[in-house]
């Protein structure tokens, strides 16, 4: 019989062949008579759980980022600080001298500030006019440690009891306060003169990350008085970017000190 009589037998024991069971995370080939079938079964949708970890989890505490690298992290971790952009990477399964691995599950502490902090930074060296100073105090209270904040109240309430009045002078007192002379403008009060005194100085306390520890920040009041006697005010923060710096190297000395892998300075490839 020519093989062109036999190709029909081939054909119809094939198809009546019983099905095989392939394994899943092989690929197999065979011929067909329209040439070599390929099956691929490695993909994901043909295991019963994934073959590795993969992707990047963030978190906004020291804390957090504790937990999962307690969790997933083993001896060739790789954990680098990156203080320009405020984050703590871990390459959770980077490579080693005895073997090399994917380097893509990772775990990343990326650092965000309060609501307090930005609200502080966004008025630092501006003047605002007497009573958008006045009411910048008395919502912030809370962050407000020297003079106290009852004193600081009382200031608060003195600056907006004077905002129709004209400033003449501001003197410094041997205390190192600040003494505004004013003129009231109003028509019961005209003529009348008083001063407003502020201290020269205060001190705030602020919380620069979420979850992180609170520091102290001195600021140093700022005046201005126009020529038509108009009163701005507002402050200067006395070396804010020290202050961050500090609080992200407490942050990072409070995950060294937690984790058995050294580390390091700069970001992972």
């Amino acid at each position: 019989m020519s093989d062109t009589n036999l190709q029909p037998v081939i054909d119809t024991a094939l198809r009546s062949a019983p099905p095989a069971e392939l394994t899943p995370g092989k690929v197999y080939a065979f011929h067909t008579p329209q040439g070599v079938h390929k099956i691929d079964l490695t993909g994901p949708e043909y295991r019963d759980q994934p073959a590795r970890k993969t992707g990047t989890t963030t978190v906004r505490d020291a804390q957090s980022f504790l937990s999962y690298f307690e969790k997933h992290a083993d001896t060739a971790t790789e954990v680098y600080a990156d203080a320009d952009h405020l984050t703590v990477t871990a390459v959770l399964d980077a490579s080693s001298t005895e073997a090399a691995r994917w380097g893509d599950h990772r775990l990343r502490l990326s650092l965000r500030t309060t609501e307090a902090w930005e609200q502080w930074k966004a008025n630092d060296g501006k003047l605002l006019g007497q009573a958008a100073f006045a009411e910048f105090l008395e919502d912030h209270l809370p962050e407000l440690l020297e003079p106290s904040a009852a004193e600081m109240l009382e200031i608060a309430q003195s600056i907006q009891g004077v905002t129709r009045a004209e400033f003449t002078a501001g003197t410094r007192l041997s205390n190192g306060q600040r003494q505004l002379s004013y003129v009231e403008t109003t028509t019961a009060k005209a003529g009348q003169k008083g001063q407003l005194t502020i201290p020269e100085t205060f001190v705030i306390g602020l919380v620069p990350f979420e979850g992180s520890e609170g520091y102290k920040l001195t600021a140093r009041f700022r005046y201005r008085i126009g020529r038509d006697g108009e009163l701005a005010m507002g402050y200067k923060l006395d070396r804010p970017g020290d202050i961050l710096r500090t609080a992200f190297t407490d942050v990072t000395n409070q995950v060294g000190e937690q984790i058995d892998v050294p580390l390091m300075n700069g970001q992972p490839a």
